[in-house]
């Protein structure tokens, strides 16, 4: 199981693992849930450019079609081969094998970031 506490979270319901300049992205079992059974992904491919704050792939589900927020600046070098060929892993275990991708960024970049309480403070909850 994931340390939750660890992570650092946006408020378009991402969450980020930083290891060293690598930042695993996904979405919280939060967004997860409010979007239902996942059964697509559109990931952006290595090598793309990210812009924090801006589209950069999309989710559907059985209720609706979401976007993926990039939750830093910085440049693909991986995404999730499993999810995109099993996007229902993003419901099963959205914070273990349902990563989405993996950002090069500047690692002080994600301490203005949400920690835990101020993500579940933001969701009402304890997403």
């Amino acid at each position: 199981m994931t340390d939750l506490t660890s992570l650092k979270y946006t408020a378009e319901h991402e969450w980020v693992a930083l290891d060293g300049d690598i930042a695993t992205v996904g979405i919280t079992d939060y967004a997860a849930d409010k979007l239902g059974d996942i059964v697509y992904v559109d990931l952006p491919a290595a090598g793309t450019a990210t812009t924090a704050g801006a589209v950069c792939g999309e989710i559907e589900s059985t209720k609706s079609v979401g976007e993926l927020f990039a939750p830093l600046d910085g440049e693909v070098v991986e995404t999730n081969a499993d999810a995109d060929a099993d996007p229902a892993v993003v419901n099963s275990d959205p914070f273990g094998a349902g990563w989405l991708l993996k950002i090069r960024v500047d690692p002080a970049d994600v301490e203005a970031l949400l920690d835990r309480a101020a993500y579940e403070a933001l969701t009402g909850s304890d997403a």
